[in-house]
């Protein structure tokens, strides 16, 4: 179903749990399963919308212990201290999920729930770009983990010096993509130059791309006919883990022009197979951008779709900030950020993003 979120009108919980309900009716109807296709989207709806009421029986669990706190305090003012020193982490952790639920009350799109495979290369300048991929992509893994989502590594290429010559990774776990989707664009890196005998500063690029891994009923069609493939023997740096049969796979979509290539794996039929994950991620992705290039024209409106064009800052020399030039969301908290803090960042800008 398009357009759907079960985060939407997230408190009205009575209305959440006879959706649950019938929902669930249908899904004991001996006919189910008749039509896989919608079996499996009433499946996910109910999934997610138990996703949704355990978040608000969480936070409403807080607020009875916070209320419970409060009156405790009211009725004995010398054990007022410790309460409200006890009662703090719990007010942060509050907060924290409402800011969450306000911002997947705005994740709608059709997309938005599913997983996210996420690409990083590097821009000109050899190895200065290629460390600069492989910090973001640091940077990427350990957001991952804080969010408690799961990794998996579909390609690595390092450099022959430092950093990586590119990387494509899937983000597995609810709403992965719609939360990634805010990383879309050109990061800038402005620091001392670690590789510069004479210390002087250089300024680096590198993409990041977020798709979403689309599952059989959004529907990308793809015909063999229109598949170029190739296998070419994997390489490696400093040649190790080098493997010395045809093993590698490049796939060219002739109609679009668009080619994926994976060389992880040993086996020739699983590198075919995740470079074919990644192949239905990116045509999706440009079926959904080129209609809303569409749907501008017909509005008569000019929609920018920033597919390459700088979205944030990362200073380190002569100052240290990081700035969204998007959202003008900003900190000097550097190493944070660069050691997985993006919430800040990415809420910004699906807030920036849901306002009319």
């Amino acid at each position: 179903m398009k357009n759907w979120n079960p985060w939407g009108g997230i408190f009205d919980l009575e209305r959440k749990m006879g959706q649950v309900q019938e929902l669930e009716k249908k899904a004991s109807s001996p006919e189910f399963w008749n039509n896989p296709a919608e079996a499996q989207e009433v499946t996910r709806q109910i999934s997610l919308l138990r996703e949704a009421v355990d978040e608000y029986r969480k936070i409403e669990k807080g607020l009875r212990d916070l209320e419970a706190a409060a009156e405790l305090i009211e009725e004995d003012q010398s054990q007022g201290e410790d309460l409200l020193a006890e009662s703090i982490p719990v007010l942060q952790r509050m907060e924290k999920s409402l800011n969450d639920l306000e911002v997947r009350s705005l994740l709608g799109d059709e997309a938005d729930p599913a997983n996210a495979i996420v690409t990083i290369n590097p821009g000109a300048g050899g190895t200065e770009s290629q460390d600069w991929a492989q910090m973001l992509f640091r940077m990427y893994t350990r957001w991952v983990e804080r969010s408690g989502y799961g990794l998996e590594v579909l390609d690595l290429q390092y450099g022959e010096e430092a950093g990586i010559k590119g990387a494509t990774f899937a983000v597995e776990g609810s709403y992965a993509y719609g939360y990634l989707k805010a990383e879309t664009g050109v990061h800038r890196l402005v620091r001392i130059s670690p590789f510069d005998a004479n210390s002087r500063r250089h300024t680096s690029f590198a993409s990041v791309f977020a798709f979403p891994e689309v599952e059989e009923e959004l529907e990308v069609q793809i015909e063999e006919k229109d598949l170029r493939i190739d296998t070419f023997r994997s390489s490696g740096a400093g040649g190790q883990h080098v493997n010395v049969t045809d093993s590698a796979v490049r796939i060219t979509h002739i109609p679009t022009g668009i080619v994926v290539s994976c060389q992880n794996e040993r086996s020739q039929h699983k590198n075919r197979a995740t470079a074919m994950r990644i192949l239905r991620a990116r045509l999706y992705e440009l079926r959904k951008r080129e209609k809303e290039e569409e749907q501008a024209k017909i509005q008569g409106q000019k929609k920018e779709i920033a597919w390459g064009s700088q979205i944030r800052s990362y200073v380190l020399h002569p100052y240290r900030m990081i700035k969204d030039h998007r959202t003008g969301f900003e900190t000097g908290n550097v190493d944070a950020v660069l050691d997985g803090e993006l919430d800040g960042f990415i809420q910004a800008f699906l807030l920036g993003e849901g306002k009319p």
